[in-house]
């Protein structure tokens, strides 16, 4: 079968991508230095470790398997850690990515999927943010991925690099059939966090902020299921294999929630309380992040099928009960 090339292939998102290009007919191929994803997650292709800033790694990779794209999900991305770490963002996120893609011109694969971000556009109130929205970051893990998203329109003009950018927002949920879910070290997700707490394996739940401008005070973030966002990826390749051009695409649901909302329907799905305490806010994070994805709705297709927040907590929670790679 015909290779694509998987970065952070062992992580969350990546190991969600590698099961649906299987799926697609490909053969992905993990590319993933194991510093926060996690080798069990790789069953639906070859493995490959490696550090995105080792060129002569990657090269060996690329001659080896010989893909036809990348899919690029390799990043450090704690809004916290980008605020007192911004060198190490900067260095991993940018670095890195300019060193794949460096290699990934001179093996000839030029067609390139980039996971993008919502933290691009910084904080815009009260707005449903689109593709043409202004980019203002507020922390390096923003900035980073907006300076990538620059290299690549670079290496368009000068080396014929195709790309599709996928900035999404909060992603959630796990593989409906169990097989791969979500897992962190440590964990910095809100779901995983909530659902930590729920069964005992952390004390609380840390609400960081009760004081921003949205009607319970908490941060308000436009959720999308995991199955879904990697769908949109197989999208987005066969939108580069049709030849239909470099493209942007939002994905999310139009919909926020806040933070207690989210606790909400979680004490709902679960039947169980919620142990949480209040923090203080975290440095970085914006009040509101929301996104209709009418582009991808209409130019790639995709059709979100389990983007419902109680589906996405239902997935998560059946994950977290069997499903962990470190048991």
């Amino acid at each position: 079968m015909i290779s694509v090339l998987v970065t952070g292939g062992a992580g969350y998102i990546g190991s969600h991508a590698c099961k649906a290009l299987r799926a697609a007919g490909y053969t992905p191929v993990t590319f993933d230095n194991l510093e926060t994803g996690w080798q069990d997650a790789v069953k639906f292709g070859p493995f490959e470790e490696g550090e995105l800033l080792d060129r002569a790694r990657l090269d060996e990779v690329f001659a080896t398997h010989k893909p036809v794209a990348v899919m690029h999900f390799a990043a450090l991305s704690q809004v916290g850690k980008a605020m007192s770490q911004p060198g190490r963002y900067w260095r991993n996120n940018v670095q890195g990515s300019l060193t794949l893609i460096e290699a990934a011109v001179a093996a000839g694969c030029l067609d390139f999927v980039f996971s993008s971000t919502c933290a691009t556009y910084g904080e815009h109130d009260n707005v449903v943010l689109d593709e043409d929205t202004p980019q203002m970051p507020l922390n390096a893990y923003g900035a980073s991925k907006r300076a990538i998203e620059d290299i690549l329109r670079d290496f368009e003009a000068a080396h014929g690099l195709r790309h599709v950018i996928f900035r999404y927002f909060n992603v959630a949920g796990a593989d409906p059939d169990g097989e791969v879910g979500e897992h962190h070290r440590p964990e910095t997700h809100l779901v995983p966090l909530m659902l930590e707490a729920i069964d005992g394996k952390r004390d609380a739940l840390t609400v960081f902020g009760t004081d921003y401008d949205t009607p319970d005070g908490t941060c308000i973030r436009d959720y999308v299921h995991v199955s879904d966002l990697v769908d949109a990826h197989v999208l987005g390749l066969k939108w580069l294999k049709d030849g239909r051009g470099s493209k942007v695409f939002n994905l999310g649901t139009g919909t926020g929630f806040s933070v207690r909302e989210v606790i909400d329907h979680s004490r709902t799905v679960t039947n169980r309380e919620v142990p949480h305490v209040i923090g203080p806010r975290r440095a970085g994070d914006a009040t509101k992040l929301v996104s209709g994805s009418v582009r991808a709705e209409r130019e790639l297709g995709w059709k979100p099928a389990r983007s419902d927040l109680r589906t996405m907590i239902a997935d998560a929670w059946r994950w977290h009960e069997t499903g962990h790679y470190d048991k």
